[in-house]
């Protein structure tokens, strides 16, 4: 399923995701309240659930990182970032849980 989506971009391991992130838009696809409790640092909070209405925040001509808890989300999230034009997502190996780079949380 990840090959239809190499032309965009892909998965990346997290050593890579955070090397490169810098440059990007960075959006943790889970919910409000386990972003509160820790996210990568930089990350923009833009629920799974609230997708559709909140991606309009999101700039086409810069790359898109995403990441959600393990990493499936992510996948149908690219999907739809295809379908509406844009042509740089990366996504997160494992998600979040697989993240041991630097993050922030709210508590």
């Amino acid at each position: 399923m990840t090959k239809r989506y190499k032309s965009v971009g892909g998965e990346i391991d997290p050593e890579q995701f955070e090397t490169t992130m810098r440059k990007a838009q960075v959006v943790d696809l889970r919910e409000a309240t386990d972003f509160d409790k820790g996210h990568i640092l930089g990350a923009r909070n833009v629920p799974y659930t609230q997708f559709k209405e909140r991606v309009g925040g999101l700039r086409k001509d810069m790359p898109v990182y995403i990441y959600d808890a393990t990493g499936a989300l992510s996948l149908r999230a690219a999907g739809k970032l295809k379908k509406l034009g844009f042509d740089k997502i990366y996504w997160l190996k494992n998600g979040f849980d697989n993240w041991s780079g630097k993050t922030k949380s709210r508590h």
